[in-house]
Order: C-alpha cells, then structure tokens, then sequence
C-alpha cells in the first residue's frame, strides 16, 4: 500500500501526502482561468474581485512515522551479493527466496512472504543485480562499486515499495544503448520487461541512509521508479548523465531531506533532470540541478521537445528546503509545469543562460512544435507564491511566467531578465511579500488581464518605449490597479491606471540610491539601474494625497531592512544627501501603451 498520496482533479492518489481541496484560480473582470495564454475577454466592471490565493493542500507526511521510512519495517531476513571482476558471492538464505549467479550478474526472487534486506558489496564492470519479489524489501549498498555492461547495475522488477539504504560510498553504472535505443539485455532477451535506468525499479524507490551514491547513466537515466521516487533524511545522491534523464518518478518525486545533485551532459537532448508525470514536491534537503542539453527533436518524433532541470506534469510544490536549477541549453528551462506551480517556503534558485531554440521573423512567441524557449520559471496553468524565497533570471527570456495567473502573497521573488520579468497570462494581484522585477528589454511586470498591487513590497523596472516597469492588457481594456503596498516603477507605469493610494511621479538618474521621505523617515531606499525607461513612480500607505515629501539621492541611512542586497530597503532614517521636492497624488497619465498599440511582445 502507498504511503504518499495527492487527491486532485488530475492525479491519482499517491499515499503519505495527502491533497486536499482543488485550485481556485484568482479571478479579476473577465478572466477565464480554463484558458491559459489564451486572449481575455473585456471587463464587466473596473473594480477586481477580492480573493485570497489557495495554497497547494499538499502535506508531507513525518518521516518518524512514515511507511516511507525503513526503520518503520519488519525486517526477517538478510542476504548478502558480494560482486568481483566476473563473479558473484552470496552469504546467508531466507526461506522461499533463490539467489542465481551468472558471472557477476545475480538474480533474486522472493517466492515467500518475508520481507528481506539484500546487501549489496564489492566491484565489478560486469555485473548487475536483479529481483523478482512479491513483498516490499530493502536494498542496501554497503561499498558497492557496480557497473552493468549488459543494462542496468540494479533492475527491480518487483511492483512492491524498495527501501534504498545508502551506506559508506557507492556507484553505480549502465552501459551504452544500441541503435534502437535498447540496452544489450533487452535486445537479447525475450518478453516486455522494462529497464529504463541505471538504476530500474517498478516499485516505489525510498532513499535514506549514511553514506554516498553516485549514479553514472551512460545508455538511459539514471535513476527511475515507475512509481514514485523519495528521498529522505541522511540521502546523498549524486546523478550523472549522459543521454537520458537523471531522476524520473512516474507518480511523483519527493525531497523530503538528503542531498541530491544532478548534472546532465549538453548530450542529454531534451531530457530532464528531475521529471514526473505527477506531482513534484520539496519539502526539506538540497537539491542543486544542472542541465547542459537543449531543446531538440527526440528519434521518431517531429515535434520539439523541451528540455529542462525539472518538469511536473501536474503540480510543482516546495515548501521547505533548497533548491538550485542552472539550464544553459539552447530552450532550457530551469522549472516547468503543466498546470499549477506553489512556492509555499524554502529557497529557490534559477538560472537560465541558454539561447532560444527556434524562432520567427516577427519576433520571439514563445513555445510550439517547432520552437523552445529558454525560461527561468515557467507553467502552463497558475503560480501562487506566498512564502519562498525565490531568485530567477534568464538571458534570453522571461524569468517568470504563468500562462493563466499569478498571485503573490508572501516571500521574497526577485526576477530579472531581458524579456518580461515577471509575466502572466491573465490576472497579476500581488497582495504581500517582496516583489523585485527588472527587464533590460521589455516590461518588468506585465500581466495579459488586470494587474492589482493591494500589498507588499514591488520594485519594477522596465526598458521603456511602448514597454514599461508595471504593464496591464489595457489593448483589451484591463487595469493596472495600485490599491496599496509600497511600489516603486522605473520606467513608467501603464496609461489609464487605477490609482487609489496616493502615488508620486518624478524624473530620476541612472545608478543613484534614493530615498522617499518625510521629514528624516525614509518610506524605502532604492538603487535605480544603470537604463531603463523614463519616468519613476513611487507609492507607499503612509502617503497624503496633495502632500509634499522629499526624494533624497545619495542619503545616509541607518535603520533600514534590506530586501534585495542594497537594491531596495524600507523604513529607516536618511539623513544628509541632495533632496528635492515631490507632492503625492492619486491620479496619473502614466506613460505605458495606450489603447490599440499592440507591442511585439504579448
């Protein structure tokens, strides 16, 4: 029975997390949610509703308890394969299960109804292990050194929950594939048995332990569960590969501790580090992931296919943890979902560096069947941030993007890149949280429905010309609407804006730290970039309309919190510098596109 379990519209149940509840998407005026990138219809009314965000109701059960957990197991038996160049030693037996020999190659088949731990020890470039079982079992790897040259060094045909114990340092190693993308056993043998990986299970794999593994996948990927992978407390896995995917759970992949790196060679065509027909989930440990490949056009197909660090079928989740995605592939991205992404806790990272795959003579669009883009952060359906603390860059596109909506509540997200910084396909709200979001080459927020600002902390910074530092859809007759928080925008905001809490409109100068006051109490302290548009706004709750404050550049301030490394801090006091005088009011022309420009990039 599993023990991890995620109840949703989409995904079957996958026991020891449970899901509870279905997304709600935010809805502003005329917002379709069912329909993400595509075009929304025209609002009703110029007041956005008010809706809290959702979280993701996925819980991770205690690894204490957990059915996950081998020490949770009764154990009533114990084998040991001791491997060497060409042969294969054993050391005890257990009642009903046979153990085989073929040089180094060793086969297992648990006939009983015990579950037993199989030890596995030694060195040898020529051997596997195998295992036909009924029941669950553990599998330890005690100094193991195993390279298969026939297919994978472990394949695990049982369809029962393995326990992966991780003692002392261990590697393991496939060998090349064929032609027809088959391993040498498979092209010999008779009958339909999958072995996919390096290190093959059809069961569910669970990772724990003291020491380390390293998985060299030559021919395929290299670990892959034709169920769930997770990795626990203690867990330190390291996974290189050369063709294939790193790490693939059919049913989901969880970190719920340890240490897992993975790396894939420039090779790896369109595959992907971590990558799961259902549910992604962190909750605690270190991931650090670093893919090389690009976006290409896999054998037999005709279509692109996309390659990245982690790609979820259905829900992305962290919550606790670290996590470090770098794609420099040409159309690599560092996360992407299929439908909905939550950033609940925890630290991510993402980097990516690699050109676009594929392009058209009207500019860049984004993916089809003939193109990939390079993104940073990137889901198909909504992105609900409201604890993580998130960092995202990209060369040569968006940083972040939702095609359908994006609502930020918490955390800390600083997005930085030469498309949009920040973009999605329908409704923006920001409601809490840091938001920092600079485009050298197109909007630094720009959402394709209405954008409402009613909290938190966002500095934007657009390019300027017809894109801007804070962009609505206002070609289809959308808003920005700034309702409270504290926001700066370098480089304009969009015409025809919404503007309830007082706002100030001034010029500004290149690479100059500024801050509002009133009297010698800054609102916040800011660093403008070295380009960027015209025009700087600035908005706090504390504001007057008619009122006037002081912008002062190149003040001494004490006191303050630093939000984005000296880029952006509030509070404090700001004594000396040079001031000049602004006057705060609650409307503005703005300067963004007006109504029935159509900019190149939507």
């Amino acid at each position: 029975m599993k023990t991890i379990r995620q109840l949703s519209l989409i995904v079957t149940a996958i026991a020891a997390i449970s899901c509870s509840g279905t997304l709600n998407p935010q809805q502003g005026p005329g917002q379709n949610p069912g329909e993400g990138g595509g075009t929304p219809s025209n609002p009703t009314d110029n007041t956005p509703e008010e809706t809290d965000p959702e979280k993701s109701g996925v819980e991770v059960d205690d690894e204490a308890t957990s059915d996950d957990n081998v020490a949770n197991t009764n154990i009533k038996g114990e084998i040991t394969s001791t491997f060497g160049q060409g042969t294969a030693t054993g050391d005890g037996s257990v009642e009903n299960v046979a153990v085989t020999t073929d040089g180094a190659d060793v086969t297992v088949t648990n006939s009983g109804d015990k579950v037993v731990k199989y030890t596995l020890k030694g060195t040898s470039t020529d051997g596997s292990f195998k295992l036909y079982s009924g029941k669950k079992q553990a599998i330890e790897l005690s100094g193991l050194n195993l390279k298969s040259a026939k297919g994978a060094a472990i394949n695990n045909q049982s369809k029962k929950r393995t326990f992966i114990i991780i003692t002392g340092a261990n590697t393991l190693a496939d060998c090349d594939v064929n032609s027809s993308g088959d391993y040498p056993a498979q092209a010999s043998a008779s009958g339909d048995e999958d072995m996919k990986a390096a290190l093959f299970s059809e069961a569910q794999l669970c990772f724990s332990g003291t020491g380390t593994l390293t998985v060299n996948a030559t021919g395929k990927s290299g670990i892959t569960s034709d169920d769930y992978v997770r990795f626990l407390t203690g867990a330190q896995v390291t996974v290189n590969s050369a063709k294939g995917h790193g790490v693939r759970g059919k049913d989901a992949i969880i970190v719920s501790g340890g240490k897992v790196n993975v790396t894939l060679a420039s090779t790896a065509t369109s595959k992907k580090c971590f990558t799961t027909d259902s549910l992604m989930c962190i909750t605690a440990g270190e991931v650090t992931l670093t893919n090389k490949a690009g976006a290409g056009i896999e054998d037999g197909e005709s279509d692109v296919t996309g390659a990245a660090c982690i790609k979820a079928d259905d829900k992305f989740v962290i919550q606790g943890g670290t996590l470090t995605a770098t794609a420099s592939g040409k159309g690599c991205k560092c996360i992407s979902g299929d439908t909905d992404g939550f950033f609940e806790g925890g630290t991510v990272i993402c980097k990516a560096t690699g050109a676009n795959y594929g392009s058209s003579s009207s500019g860049w669009h984004g993916d089809s069947d003939n193109s990939s883009s390079s993104k940073a952060i990137k889901f198909d359906g909504n992105l609900e941030f409201s604890g993580a603390d998130v960092t995202a860059s990209c060369s040569n596109h968006e940083a972040i993007e939702a095609k359908v909506t994006i609502y930020i509540s918490g955390g800390k997200i600083s997005a930085t890149s030469k498309d949009d910084a920040i973009n999605s396909g329908s409704t923006m709200t920001i409601s809490g949280g840091s938001v920092y979001a600079y485009s050298t080459g197109n909007d630094g927020l720009d959402a394709n429905g209405n954008l409402i600002i009613k909290g938190g902390t966002v500095y934007a910074i657009g390019c300027g010309n017809a894109e801007v530092a804070i962009d609505a859809n206002t070609e289809k007759n959308f808003k920005f609407y700034l309702q409270g928080g504290n926001v700066i925008a370098v480089g304009g905001i969009e015409s025809g804006s919404s503007i309830s809490q007082p706002i100030i409109s001034t010029s500004w100068s290149k690479n100059t730290s500024y801050s509002l006051c009133d009297g010698d109490n800054a609102f916040y302290t800011f660093k403008t970039p070295s380009s960027a548009g015209t025009g700087l706004y600035m908005s706090a709750p504390g504001l007057v309309s008619g009122n006037s404050y002081t912008l002062k550049s190149g003040a001494s301030v004490s006191g303050d919190e630093s939000l984005f490394d000296g880029t952006l801090s509030t509070g404090g006091s700001a004594t000396g510098g040079n001031g000049s005088s602004v006057t705060a009011s609650n409307s503005t022309s703005g300067s963004g596109n007006q109504p029935g420009q159509d900019p190149w990039r939507r």
